[in-house]
């Protein structure tokens, strides 16, 4: 039997604080929708988080929307784990390394549009994906989880607004015929709630972003053994840009570059240069040059992987961020890193000058999350 809308807004009423922002900030006739949608009916706890769906999920169920106001979206992850092995991801923190596909992801995906239809949830955007890479080759071309994703959105289009990509692997769209596909979803439909607001103000339907943080080949060996190699990635995001689909570039994580304190550089420590000045000026100028909407961008962390030790590579940058510091490093959500004055001044303001410099405009990748 269906839940009442007043059985509904009682519920809204037991939201945890955390979450709380969501639903205040919706009408009482959406409130009842994303009760229905997100929220456990038969849960007997004093406060309820948003945890029901199967597929398309709450984006970040760990944060507070008073500290990370994302509000309503969505995000999809259609395989667990990534093969890609860069040194550095952030998700190591905890998912395991190795990618596996979803058992029975056809049929949950399936459930989850049938319940945003039959519950008339409002339209919200949706992120594939932040903990594992839609178009991992291997993946993608044996079980196509993410194709039928992007069919399954497209059919059922007024249920979102935008519609983000984040691949280290723009080839595959381009080579596997997705191009098409992904031109579709930029457009919003006639009908959707949204359409006057995205026309007035030219925003895109679809955006692809794409990870590129290394200029040399040499550093991406090192921390992005497994992605495409940068000649593949950059004609794959001028093809895709060639079709008129909107690209983000994400020159992320940055990387402090030699020398890192008086006298040392990164070989002191067993590493290779990730980033010089001079490749960072030629990333910008090719985020210029394919007229990426802009760039994004925040400072290298020190991840802790779940139920492992740090690898090598991550162990020495530990060490260069130790040598940059006079302060104890920073540590929150499972990483370490430098003290935001350091990170500032060593990491990110050179950067900014050159963006500044070049006429690209940079957003943090908060600040971009929140803004899509």
């Amino acid at each position: 039997m269906k839940t009442s809308d007043a059985e509904c807004l009682e519920l809204v009423r037991r939201v945890h604080p955390n979450y709380r922002p969501v639903w205040d900030n919706a009408s009482p006739r959406d409130q009842v929708a994303l009760a229905r949608y997100f929220l456990p009916w038969k849960s007997s706890k004093d406060l309820v988080e948003p945890t029901r769906p199967k597929v398309i999920k709450w984006y970040c169920p760990f944060a507070a929307q008073g500290t990370f106001p994302s509000g309503h979206r969505y995000c999809i992850h259609t395989y667990v784990g990534c093969d890609h092995g860069c040194v550095y991801c952030y998700a190591s923190g905890y998912t395991r390394g190795d990618a596996t596909p979803k058992d029975g992801f056809a049929g949950l995906i399936n459930k989850d549009m049938a319940d945003l239809e039959n519950f008339d949830v409002p339209p919200a955007p949706v992120h594939l994906s932040n903990s594992t890479d839609a178009f991992q080759s291997g993946m993608e071309r044996k079980h196509r989880h993410t194709r039928y994703a992007l069919e399954r959105i497209l059919a059922h289009r007024k249920r979102f607004s935008t519609v983000t990509i984040l691949t280290k692997n723009p080839c595959l769209p381009v080579h596997d015929g997705y191009l098409d596909l992904l031109k579709d979803l930029c457009k919003l439909p006639a009908g959707h709630a949204r359409r006057d607001l995205f026309a007035k103000h030219m925003w895109p339907g679809f955006q692809l972003e794409v990870s590129l943080a290394f200029w040399r080949e040499e550093a991406r060996t090192f921390y992005d053994p497994g992605a495409p190699s940068l000649q593949e990635r950059s004609d794959a995001i001028r093809a895709i840009r060639n079709c008129g689909i909107p690209v983000i570039l994400r020159i992320d994580p940055l990387f402090p570059s030699s020398p890192v304190t008086k006298g040392k550089s990164f070989a002191d420590f067993g590493l290779p240069e990730a980033q010089t000045l001079d490749d960072l000026r030629n990333l910008v100028a090719f985020a210029k040059e394919i007229g990426a909407r802009h760039v994004v961008y925040s400072p290298l962390k020190i991840v802790q992987p779940r139920h492992r030790p740090m690898c090598n590579a991550m162990t020495r940058l530990k060490a260069v961020y130790r040598e940059m510091s006079p302060e104890k490093l920073t540590w929150r959500g499972g990483s370490f890193r430098l003290p935001g004055k350091i990170a500032d001044a060593a990491i990110v303001g050179p950067f900014l000058q050159i963006c500044r410099d070049l006429g690209v405009a940079a957003k943090f990748c908060m600040t971009n999350l929140i803004e899509t």
